[in-house]
């Protein structure tokens, strides 16, 4: 079995990933899960990096939402899961999917409520994230979900990875019809970009709402 490693997206951080993690270590899984947090993706790509090159053999990565952009950069993974992720290769940003996305369908896209303190910080609008991020889980769940959330970052939207992984290493593609953060069509284009699609009718955090059937997912792969 080889090694996995847990990516979580922005606003997020490890300990949402524990019900899942935990199902996969009962069944004999080596998993590390980084702290991505308030750091740019280049840092967050080196200190990925390094737990890639210092894994006995080459690992699987399941990356969540933007946990994507960190996942595109590493080298010498066996396999990259993108679970409701961003999947972009240098220069293609959050920001650059918005605009392109208008410019696409001519709509303005929905985006994730959020506000700008005055250090630059992004804080989500908590009145809306159990519909957006976690509608199909528990009010237990969601509640604590909600509660391990935290600020990023601006800058987060105008960062892209450190290279294209997904061009030339096997990808699994899970595509979650009720998500509510990405836009639709931006999925089309990750989707795309993967040699496989997984298409699951979840919110956007289906770590939370079917671990159970991510966990099968992962272990296939590993």
């Amino acid at each position: 079995m080889r090694p996995l490693i847990v990516l979580h997206g922005s606003w997020h951080q490890p300990a949402h990933f524990d019900d899942v993690v935990e199902r996969l270590r009962r069944d004999g899984a080596e998993i590390t899960v980084p702290d991505l947090g308030g750091r740019p993706i280049a840092e967050t790509t080196r200190t990925v990096q390094e737990i890639v090159d210092e894994a006995a053999e080459p690992p699987v990565v399941l990356a969540h939402s933007f946990g994507g952009l960190t996942a595109s950069g590493l080298q010498g993974t066996s396999h990259l899961i993108y679970l409701a992720a961003i999947v972009s290769e240098p220069g293609e940003t959050a920001q650059y999917w918005i605009e392109r996305t208008r410019e696409e369908t001519g709509r303005e896209p929905r985006q994730l409520p959020l506000t700008v303190d005055d250090q630059g910080l992004t804080h989500l609008d908590l009145a809306v994230v159990r519909e957006a991020m976690y509608a199909d889980c528990t009010d237990a769940v969601a509640g604590r979900a909600t509660a391990l959330l935290r600020p990023e970052p601006v800058t987060i939207f105008d960062e892209s990875p450190e290279g294209s992984a997904w061009k030339d290493t096997p990808t699994t593609y899970i595509t979650c019809t009720e998500d509510r953060v990405l836009i639709p069509e931006m999925v089309v284009h990750f989707a795309e970009r993967c040699e496989t699609t997984v298409t699951w009718r979840a919110s956007h955090s289906p770590y939370l709402s079917r671990p159970v059937e991510l966990a099968e997912l992962v272990l296939e792969r590993l």
